[in-house]
């Protein structure tokens, strides 16, 4: 097939003109390659996490380690995705520490949501593929979803469908009997 910038360019699917790495509170879902079901399974209403989902808790939670300005509200790790709400906050001083220019494609700008997705994604996928044996093979889908989480009545609203998204995997739209490609 011959290349064609018309069909063969990317797109961003962010909110063009939008600084991502702004105060405030974001709805991330992040996909398993092809939705592949592997941090662990639902038990009883329950996630149990297997190695590889452990992995991705393990530097889910690294991420207010390394960023001052991020704090973790509800999240929750499912057999191929992962949904959590992400807070950029100030520098404690009231003044905002974000870089000067926004994010744009192959232009990371640090503590950005972007940024920050792309690193977790990495670096679990550097963990997983070191205890699998397989260096090349993907994790994660290529893009994630992202939502701009804009009062507390949506914030609530995201947080219920976070903790009950274990008990209703059986009608969740990324369970492998579900997905229609």
């Amino acid at each position: 097939m011959t290349y064609s910038p018309e069909r063969h360019h990317r797109r961003s699917i962010r909110l063009k003109d939008y600084d991502y790495s702004q105060v405030g509170m974001y709805f991330i879902t992040i996909c398993s390659y092809n939705r592949e079901c592997l941090f662990g399974e639902i038990k009883n209403g329950q996630m149990v996490l297997n190695e590889y989902g452990k992995i991705v808790k393990n530097e889910w939670m690294k991420s207010t380690e390394i960023r001052n300005k991020i704090k973790l509200d509800e999240f929750v790790i499912m057999p191929n995705h992962i949904h959590g709400i992400i807070i950029i906050t100030d520098d404690g001083r009231g003044t905002l520490q974000r870089a000067p220019t926004v994010e744009q494609f192959g232009k990371p700008v640090s503590n950005s949501i972007p940024t920050i997705i792309r690193l977790f994604k990495s670096a679990t996928t550097k963990q997983i593929n070191q205890i699998r044996h397989t260096p090349t093979i993907p994790v994660w889908q290529r893009n994630y979803y992202e939502h701009i989480i804009r009062d507390e009545d949506n914030l609530n609203q995201i947080r219920e469908y976070i903790i009950n998204n274990p008990v209703k995997w059986e009608l969740d739209s990324n369970h492998p009997k579900n997905i229609k490609w």
